[in-house]
């Protein structure tokens, strides 16, 4: 606790081997309560480490505008979480209440404490080298995962057993696997994809987005030693094409974007970069069918594909309109329509994951913003959007990859519910806070102080 920076290598890392270790531990016999309680060190260490940040570091801090609207976010959504669920028309039960406050209330804590760490550049260059290393890390066991580990060993793994038993989700389509697992081309062989020990694609895809912008700007300013920045970033992007998330290849399409804007020495690079992504990312999705290994349904699972395909009158079809796209605009179109007919919201946890795990009807999912709005109401999603708008602006000014990767984030917010990831929640937003107190502290701070970030 002398050294709090050293919690955000243990979230950098930890998070991403999280699910994994999780599903290990209950494959093992921890479960319930116990696995409850080893599975909430992450807020542990995040409430121990807002604690240890010296009270004199509050002090020297310069309050901002970004500032009060994080504070003011995260009031809206204590003030929800209080409020009787009968009043605003929820069905939240007490401890869908909790886990939705912990969730809608992590971006802030993560936020304190990156405001409250005045980081040096070596240890700044060092969390950088983490991020990039953990991706590789990732990309590397996801590629040798999908070609060498059957989906049968999942199955009968603990990951079932701590998605559906001790998280609560109802993935019968896939033996109570995440259905987004692998990718289902509408017949009776879906594809595998790189799930890596996030277990989950998409969280996975949203790591190397920001992994990839980093080290983008790394080999952008040439940073030492080349040749390793170079050959983590290919295995990293290999990493995300095999994902399959083309959401995500168009975030970072984005991202590059905005920093081939921002960082001029090297617009050409950057832009080329960014062109580069969007074209391989195109021409992967036509060519990942012949490329991923086809795997098959139980019968059990083909029952169950079959009714929701009966129920909603088809089945997935291949390619860049694929259902999942539809599906994402209709869900986003739907919660805003019943953020604007209910503004007050229904209070906290009747959203997204949250309700879908304590059985509750879920008044709006995927979307980051429409959950916000139907957890705290018009007032909390604005609060948020606000803020988020806030600290994108100030990041790129003042730390471009940081910020493209922030921008990135918040256009996949539109269509996932991004604070439910864990690892954006507590690493992006850190270092955001970060970022906040760099930007105040000047160049002629103390020694203490680091230069902007990216110098990472």
């Amino acid at each position: 606790m002398r050294r709090p920076v050293l919690a955000l290598h243990a979230f950098v890392v930890g998070l991403a081997l999280h699910n994994l270790a999780m599903a290990e531990l209950w494959a093992a016999g921890v479960r319930g309560g116990w696995l409850d309680a080893v599975s909430a060190w992450k807020d542990v260490l995040l409430l121990a480490c807002l604690a240890a940040v010296s009270p004199r570091a509050w002090r020297a801090l310069r309050f901002r505008t970004v500032d009060a609207l994080a504070l003011g976010y995260a009031a809206v959504v204590v003030v929800w979480s209080l409020l009787p669920q009968r009043w605003l028309g929820g069905h939240a039960t007490h401890r869908g209440i909790l886990l939705g406050a912990r969730e809608d209330l992590v971006p802030v804590g993560a936020y304190l404490l990156g405001r409250g760490l005045a980081l040096t550049e070596r240890e700044l260059r060092r969390l950088g080298a983490t991020i990039v290393a953990t991706a590789a890390g990732l990309a590397a066991f996801g590629l040798v995962d999908i070609y060498a580990i059957p989906l049968s060993w999942w199955r009968h793994s603990g990951a079932p057993g701590w998605f559906h038993r001790q998280l609560g989700f109802d993935y019968r389509g896939l033996s109570y696997l995440p259905e987004n697992f692998v990718y289902n081309t509408g017949n009776e062989h879906p594809l595998r994809r790189l799930v890596s020990t996030f277990l989950s694609p998409l969280a996975s895809s949203y790591l190397f987005v920001v992994a990839l912008l980093l080290g983008a700007s790394a080999l952008a300013r040439r940073a030492r030693p080349v040749l390793a920045w170079a050959a983590a970033t290919v295995l990293v992007f290999a990493g995300l094409l095999w994902t399959h998330s083309r959401s995500s290849y168009l975030a970072l399409v984005l991202g590059l974007a905005l920093l081939a804007v921002v960082r001029r020495g090297a617009r050409l690079a950057l832009a080329a970069a960014a062109l580069l992504v969007l074209v391989a990312g195109t021409a992967f999705v036509k060519v990942y069918p012949h490329l991923a290994p086809a795997t098959s349904f139980t019968a059990q699972e083909l029952a169950v594909q079959r009714a929701h395909a009966h129920a909603t009158g088809g089945a997935a079809v291949s390619g860049l309109e694929d259902a999942s796209i539809t599906s994402h605009w209709h869900a986003l179109r739907a919660g805003a329509s019943t953020v604007l007919h209910h503004p007050q919201g229904f209070g906290v946890g009747n959203a997204g994951s949250t309700a879908a795990r304590t059985g509750v009807p879920v008044e709006a999912g995927e979307s980051t913003y429409t959950e916000l709005g139907a957890d705290a109401g018009l007032a909390g999603a604005l609060l948020f959007v606000a803020w988020s708008l806030a600290l994108a602006g100030l990041l790129v000014v003042r730390a471009p990859w940081l910020g493209a990767a922030f921008v990135a984030v918040l256009a996949l917010g539109l269509q996932t519910d991004v604070i439910g990831v864990p690892w954006l929640a507590y690493v992006l937003w850190a270092l955001a806070g970060s970022a906040v107190t760099t930007a105040g502290a000047g160049a002629a701070s103390s020694p203490r102080r680091t230069r902007p970030l990216h110098q990472l």
